[in-house]
């Protein structure tokens, strides 16, 4: 009688924890939705759920054989973020937005390495990871709330570019982070030539990722839609076995590779393809990730922590990484000139952290080792569960006090209160035109978008097959 999964053939095992995997972040999501909270909340719990330190469903052996997942999962999240860097935007946003982008990235970790590597004397390399995982935010949150909201104004044009760059700084901030890292960790005493060298390898990433994408542009212009989704694919994948056999992040190229490639194509479709296609590949990550959550540990130090408890430093963690974003915002706002109402409550629209920092997390880990790691993955898995669920009621909070939206029906939309035969009217009718009017102002929804791309691919390549099953035909 078999025992546990890790019990049947290999094989078998394979197929089941991944079907345990897809299925249980999917029934979790049933419950978040209800409660407001997004889908990256129920992907961690559900692999908390049914990883070692609960129901244990999924095999050791199965983990460990999935360790490529957060390169292949990171890789597609920064070539998404790339498609936002399109030459015009950056024009338009001007030198406004990348100081107060910098400002509010850099404070949050600047206060996070005080806080550890000064106040709770842990390691440098421990250290200087956690500040740079503490620059990245996660703006879908946001973007959900200005959505619902139907937010407007020079409030959500900064907030948008602001998120838009954050990310980028993040994956700078944590490349020369991890340098510095590597250097303390081998050699004891942090020389220049040992953070030049990693640096100088993630600028060489930056090129060959942006040759990739001169590559990706001129191999998709003709293609088919089905064989650039392919194509597309491959591209990333080589490219991400590229960084991996030179132990090199591939964010910094993928990025890149995605900025070339919107650039001198100007085409947005095969993004919205990837987004459709990526959701299955994202969940696997998460759930891994929840798995590697190390609940046992919470309430003990750490080796190498200084014999502090882990739940006293992501308590801290997480204070301090909201105070740096506010502070950050308002003293980069404040630089630049900006309105009182975007001074003031900008920074509490940045509060949600989730992908690109457990991303990291996950490759850093493998860089601290055993302990290390564990520990960086735990703090920040277990803060972006908190995040996540103060996030949007912050955003909301920011748009509202900023005077972004109104809670009356009549200041959202204004419609005419008159018939055309100049007969007032009533306030069902009134009720009827406002939300027929709200209904056509809302931007499509990026799931939408991406299902719509993804459909007409399947579209056109059935299509191109039923033409050359005609022409076969014709010919016999």
């Amino acid at each position: 009688m078999i025992g546990s999964i890790s019990d049947i053939s290999p094989i078998a095992s394979v197929i089941i924890s991944i079907a345990i995997m897809l299925t249980g972040g999917f029934l979790l999501t049933r419950l978040t939705k209800p409660l407001g909270l997004p889908d990256v909340t129920a992907y961690i719990v559900s692999g908390i759920l049914i990883g070692p330190y609960c129901l244990h469903l999924v095999p050791d052996d199965f983990i460990k054989g999935t360790a490529f997942l957060p390169d292949m999962a990171l890789s597609f999240i920064a070539f998404s973020t790339g498609q936002f860097f399109r030459l015009s935007t950056l024009r338009q946003s001007g030198p406004k937005v990348i100081l107060i982008t910098l400002s509010e990235a850099l404070m949050a970790s600047l206060l996070v390495f005080v806080l550890t590597y000064f106040a709770l004397g842990l390691s440098l390399a421990f250290s200087i990871v956690l500040a740079a995982l503490a620059s990245a935010t996660a703006p879908a949150s946001t973007m959900m709330t200005i959505r619902q909201t139907n937010a407007r104004g020079d409030f959500v044009n900064t907030l948008l570019q602001v998120v838009a760059l954050d990310d980028v700084v993040s994956l700078l901030a944590y490349s020369i982070a991890i340098s510095v890292a590597v250097a303390s960790m081998t050699g004891g005493r942090v020389q220049f030539a040992s953070v030049v060298r990693p640096l100088l390898t993630n600028l060489a990433a930056l090129a060959v990722g942006g040759l990739f994408g001169v590559v990706m542009s001129a191999l998709l212009k003709r293609r088919s839609t089905d064989n650039r989704l392919i194509m597309a694919i491959a591209l990333l994948s080589a490219f991400c076995g590229l960084c991996a056999l030179f132990d090199i992040s591939p964010l910094l190229g993928c990025m890149s590779m995605s900025t070339v490639y919107v650039n001198i194509t100007d085409d947005d479709k095969l993004f919205k393809q990837l987004g459709y296609w990526s959701p299955p590949l994202l969940l696997l990550f998460f759930v891994r990730s929840g798995i590697n959550f190390d609940l046992g540990i919470l309430m003990h130090p750490g080796e190498g922590m200084g014999g502090t408890p882990l739940l006293l430093i992501g308590i801290l963690y997480f204070i301090v990484r909201i105070a740096g974003k506010y502070l950050g915002a308002f003293l980069g706002c404040k630089a630049v000139g900006c309105s009182k109402n975007i001074t003031r409550y900008l920074g509490l629209a940045l509060i949600p952290q989730a992908g690109v920092a457990i991303g990291l997390a996950a490759l850093g880990a493998r860089t601290l080792g055993a302990n290390g790691g564990r520990v960086l993955e735990t703090i920040i898995l277990s803060s972006s569960v908190l995040y996540e669920l103060i996030g949007p009621a912050c955003a909301k909070a920011a748009l509202h006090l900023a005077g972004c939206y109104s809670d009356r029906i009549e200041d959202i939309v204004q419609v005419s209160e008159t018939t055309a035969s100049g007969a007032a009217k009533n306030e069902t009718e009134l009720l009827i035109e406002r939300i027929r009017a709200i209904q056509r102002q809302l931007p499509p929804h990026p799931e939408a978008e991406n299902e719509e791309a993804f459909n007409s691919a399947a579209e056109d390549y059935y299509a191109r097959l039923t033409r050359e099953r005609t022409r076969r035909r014709t010919r016999r």
